[in-house]
Formats: C-alpha cells, sequence, structure tokens
C-alpha cells in the first residue's frame, strides 16, 4: 500500500487531530473549538457545519435570557367616586316661627277666643287688644287711611281690634283680616270673595242693632261659635259690656259673615 494515496479512514483523522480516541467529547469539543472561528457572523446567513449542529443538538436549548419585565400593569383605574355635591353644612334647626306654618281649624280660632272670656276694660277703657294693635305696622296703614294718630287707639272701640288679635294669635292675619274699623273689615272679606250669609263656626260675623243689611250699616263684629239652629247664633265677641263675653245674637241683627280660609 505504500506509495499509493488512500483515503484516510474517519478514525484515523479522529486520532490526528486530537491524538486519542479516548477523550472522544474533548475531540468534540476541539472540533467544536476549531469550527467556531469559522462560525458566520450573526446576520449572515450561512449553514451550520456538522460539528456545530452535533453540539446544538447536544446541549439542551437554553432559554433565552428575558429582560426583567415588570409585571403588566393594568391602567390605573380610579375607584369611581358618586359625584360629590358642594359640601353641604347642616342647616340650623329651624325656629319655630321659620317652621312651615299649620294652617288652624275653625276650633283652633274658638278656643283662642273663648280664651279671653272675662278680659274686661280697665278704667280707662282700654285693654292689651288696644295696646297690642297700636303697636302693629297694620296700624300705621289704618292711621293713614283713617286719620289721627296711634295713640288714638288707646282707649278706641276695640271690637275689631280684638278679632284681629285672634287672627294674629293663630298665625292667619292674612285669612282674618287685621283693622280696627268694623266697616273696612267686613270690606276686605268681601273684596276676597269670603263673605256670605251662612253661619259657620270661626267666622266673623258683623252686626246692625238697627237691622240694616248693607256692610255701611255695620256697628260690631265677633266671631260664630255655632249656629243655634233656631234664628239665633252663638258669638264670642269684645267690646261687649266692656269685656270679652259670650252672646247669642238674632240673626236679624246681622249683615253678614266673613270666613277665613281654615283647615278642614
Amino acid at each position: 500500500m505504500s506509495g499509493k494515496h488512500r483515503k484516510p479512514s474517519p478514525l484515523k483523522i479522529a486520532v490526528r487531530t486530537g491524538g486519542t480516541l479516548a477523550v472522544g467529547a474533548a475531540v468534540i469539543g476541539t472540533a467544536a473549538a476549531t469550527a467556531s472561528a469559522s462560525v458566520p457572523m450573526p446576520g449572515k446567513d450561512a449553514p451550520r457545519s456538522g460539528a456545530l449542529a452535533a453540539i446544538a443538538a447536544a446541549k439542551p436549548a437554553q432559554p433565552v435570557a428575558k429582560a426583567a419585565v415588570a409585571p403588566q400593569q393594568q391602567p390605573q383605574q380610579r375607584v369611581q367616586q358618586p359625584a360629590q355635591k358642594p359640601a353641604q353644612q347642616a342647616k340650623p334647626a329651624q325656629k319655630p316661627a321659620q317652621q312651615a306654618k299649620k294652617r288652624p281649624t275653625a276650633a283652633d280660632a274658638i278656643k283662642i277666643a273663648e280664651s279671653q272670656v272675662g278680659i274686661k276694660e280697665n278704667g280707662a277703657g282700654e285693654t292689651k287688644f288696644q295696646d297690642w294693635y297700636k303697636k302693629t305696622e297694620r296700624a300705621k296703614e289704618t292711621v293713614k287711611r283713617d286719620g289721627g294718630s296711634l295713640d288714638g287707639y288707646t282707649d278706641a272701640q276695640w271690637c275689631a281690634m280684638f278679632v284681629s288679635w285672634v287672627g294674629d294669635q293663630l298665625g292667619f292675619s292674612d285669612q282674618m283680616g287685621a283693622d280696627a274699623w268694623t266697616i273696612a273689615h267686613a270690606n276686605w272679606f268681601k273684596d276676597r270673595n269670603r263673605w256670605g250669609t251662612e253661619a259657620k263656626p270661626g267666622a266673623v260675623v258683623f252686626f246692625s242693632w238697627k237691622g240694616g243689611k248693607s256692610i255701611d250699616d255695620i256697628v260690631h263684629v265677633g266671631m260664630v261659635i255655632k249656629d243655634n239652629g233656631d234664628g239665633t247664633v252663638k258669638t264670642v265677641e269684645g267690646n261687649t259690656g266692656n269685656a270679652v263675653q259670650i252672646k247669642t245674637r238674632n240673626k236679624s241683627q246681622i249683615v253678614g259673615y266673613g270666613y277665613p280660609d281654615y283647615a278642614k
């Protein structure tokens, strides 16, 4: 065989390259090292050599190190708060005068009027009803209308002032009116379409002792307690015998009635 070139066996190539077969892994490692020098740079599309393919098959695939990725954050969600109204300060407790006014009944009016029975004028012809009236804003209006002075009410006829006082005590002056003159008081009801001829409890009753039926004939005023059903009316009146009294009046002496809008 000498003198002729024969194709070397793969075993002899391995021996020549590594020096021994006992270091098979090293041989492969040496071959890999040799081959690595000829591995194309990344980006060049070149096939792997057989040795590199063997190495790649021998080694388990290493997971690609991933850059630490922060847990995916959900978009920060704002807790939807209910739309807040501007802070409201607690309302102070209402004073009695500020509370919703309760409309009185006819019985309420009669009760207050009857509670004053027995009050009399003093020696100068004065009562608390005249004293109250002359201090009201309404008194200023009636003085301007009728003439005179506020002090003139001090000892004036006070039947209309008594009825006006009852309305004020109820907080119901807008329904009972306020005046010192009986004729003007009757016209106040008529102008508001609250005038009639039926005796109803709590109605403001206007009298003419001569039996006239015109408002201009009126000389006295009181409050109906009830219709007696016999042609007479039970009333409570101020300035009767210089005092507050309960009376029975014949309907023939009655001109008409004013009707406050009482609660039912």
